[in-house]
This record gives C-alpha cells, sequence and structure tokens, in this order.
C-alpha cells in the first residue's frame, strides 16, 4: 500500500504526513495519516474525522480509537486520519481559510482553490485504498445532534452497516452534491457518517457511542484486535425516513426544554422564547409526536432560526 509515496507494508505500523499547502505564515501544516496493517489480508477502514475544523468530538472519537490501540487490526488495514481540515481545527472553524466547506468540494480539483486541492489529494491518495470509511461529525451553529447514522435511502448493504453499528437513530438522507459521502459513494467505498453532539464541545456519551460503533463494524469484518471488545447495543437504530426542522417564530432568549434524543407528544412543549424586557413568553409545541434529533442549545435565537430536528416518519 502506497499512499502519498510512503509504502506501508503488510505488519507495519507508520504515520504520513500530507503536506499539501503552508499558513501565511509560511508555517508548515501536516495533515497526520496513521496507518497500522495486519499480517493477514482483509479490508481496509478509513476512520476519519474533523472535516469541518470546529467540529471537536468527531476526533475525540477517532483520537480514543488510536490511544486505545483498536486501530491496530486482526486482519486487514485501517486508516485513522483525526483531522482532516487540519486549517478549520488550528482556526476553530468550520471552513478553510478560502471560506469554502471542505465538505462541498469534492472531488475538487488539483489546480482549484485551497479546499478543493485537499479534496482532490484525498480522493487521489488515499480513497482508492479504501473499502469502508466511518466518517465522523457534529452538530453547528450551537446544534446538538443525538448519536446518528446517516445513510443514503435505498442501499440494504448500508442499512446492514448501520444497524451493525447500531447508533440510536439512523436517518436515512441523500447524499449531497460535492460531499466527501457522495464522492465516497461514486467510487464505491461503503460509508457511514456518523453525527452526534455539537461544534468546539467534547460530550463523553457521544464519543463513547462513536467508539462502541466503530468497534462493532471492525468485530463484523472480523477486523477487531483480540485484545478488545465489541459491546452489544440494547436495541436496535430507531430508522427515520423522514424528518422536518421546527423554526423560531419569535427571536429571542431560548428556553430549551427538551434534550436532543427525545421522544416527544404531539401539542408537548418544548421551549419558551422569551424577550429580555419580561414583555412576552411564546412556547414552542411540537407540530405532531416524534423523536427530536437535533436540538439548539443556543441562549439567543432569531425568526427563522432551526430550534429542533424531528422525525416524521420511523420504520
Amino acid at each position: 500500500m502506497t499512499i502519498i509515496g510512503e509504502t506501508v507494508l503488510p505488519g507495519q505500523s507508520k504515520t504520513i504526513n500530507m503536506e499539501i499547502a503552508r499558513l501565511h505564515t509560511m508555517t508548515k501544516l501536516k495533515i497526520p495519516i496513521i496507518v497500522e496493517r495486519s499480517r493477514l489480508e482483509g479490508p481496509v477502514v478509513l476512520f476519519s474525522a474533523g472535516l469541518h475544523g470546529d467540529e471537536i468530538n468527531g476526533i475525540e472519537v477517532v483520537r480514543q480509537i488510536i490511544t486505545r490501540k483498536i486501530n491496530k487490526p486482526k486482519r486487514g488495514t485501517i486508516i485513522c486520519i483525526p483531522v482532516v481540515n487540519i486549517f478549520g481545527f488550528v482556526n476553530k472553524s468550520r471552513e478553510f481559510p478560502d471560506g469554502r466547506d471542505l465538505n462541498r468540494v469534492f472531488p475538487g480539483s488539483k489546480n482549484g482553490s485551497l479546499a478543493s486541492r485537499f479534496a482532490w489529494h484525498i480522493l487521489k491518495e488515499i480513497i482508492p485504498h479504501v473499502d469502508y470509511c466511518v466518517d465522523f461529525h457534529a452538530g453547528g451553529a450551537s446544534r446538538f445532534n443525538a448519536p446518528q447514522i446517516r445513510i443514503a435511502p435505498g442501499n440494504a448493504e448500508l442499512e446492514h452497516l448501520s444497524d451493525v453499528f447500531n447508533a440510536p437513530f439512523t436517518l436515512y438522507s441523500k447524499n449531497i452534491s460535492g460531499s466527501f459521502r457522495s464522492a465516497c459513494g461514486k467510487l464505491g467505498v461503503k460509508i457511514l457518517l456518523f453525527e452526534g453532539g455539537k461544534s468546539l464541545d467534547i460530550n463523553e456519551d457521544i464519543t463513547r457511542e462513536g467508539v462502541q460503533g466503530a468497534k462493532r463494524i471492525l468485530a463484523h469484518l472480523d477486523m477487531l484486535n483480540p485484545k478488545k471488545t465489541a459491546h452489544e447495543a440494547e436495541k436496535p437504530p430507531v430508522r427515520i425516513t423522514s424528518s422536518t426542522w421546527i423554526r423560531a417564530r419569535n427571536s429571542g432568549l431560548f428556553q430549551n426544554k427538551t434534550a436532543a434524543g427525545k421522544y416527544v407528544q404531539k401539542g408537548e412543549v418544548l421551549a419558551h422564547i422569551t424577550d429580555p424586557f419580561g414583555k412576552f413568553d411564546k412556547k414552542v409545541h411540537a407540530p405532531y409526536s416524534g423523536y427530536i434529533i437535533n436540538s439548539n442549545d443556543a441562549a439567543i435565537v432569531y425568526q427563522g432560526d432551526a430550534i429542533f430536528h424531528i422525525s416524521q416518519r420511523v420504520v
């Protein structure tokens, strides 16, 4: 296996640093690609995070996979990239320095924008080796995602892998044009997108779900290190085939009463929106019964802001 000119033989461990550009200060920024190969042949699994530089919880999941030596496979190869968007991570920002969202520019271009060049190198140098990928994300803009796997509808193999990962929720959503998930799918990589927590935050429960799910995937592929154990989940994931956003009808202070992951009844009070002067108190009601799969933790909201993501149809 050769990545960016570095060869990794069966039984070898190697950290390969991908350098594509520098900061404006001429400081080098390296993206460590951590490769662990077994002496036994088997699949290649990629665990990636930090595609958005401010989504720290996913980075923590991959970090734990490495530090707990879960990435040392019984057979096959495990590639870990804890921080894909190293520029955004340095700046605690979602975007690249050129203002672009890396997760909207795939497959990228060798001579395009900075983000586009990164996307091109990832697809050219790494993805051709990969059979399976779990890409870890978190909610943005103070919105907390319940732990969930997102897959495109109509793919029985991904449905099965999602059941194996066994996050509390599986959300069916179409691949977005320009996304890493879409690009991997077109290249034949079986990819699961994990969402959990919110940006610039680390949550132990979310991290635990991510790590345990990764272990279940490796156990399913007969790749899990024999010294490690994949714990079975207590119940299968809730499959959500349709969902919608509840938006704020007023601007004001947001008094959120409902955590992500909760099942609510139609008409239930989810939150209050108040003004700072004690003039009004507007209740936010559930439009129908369903699971809250994203909950806004912001203290202030504006009219039209997305405040809750609620399931509409569950199978």
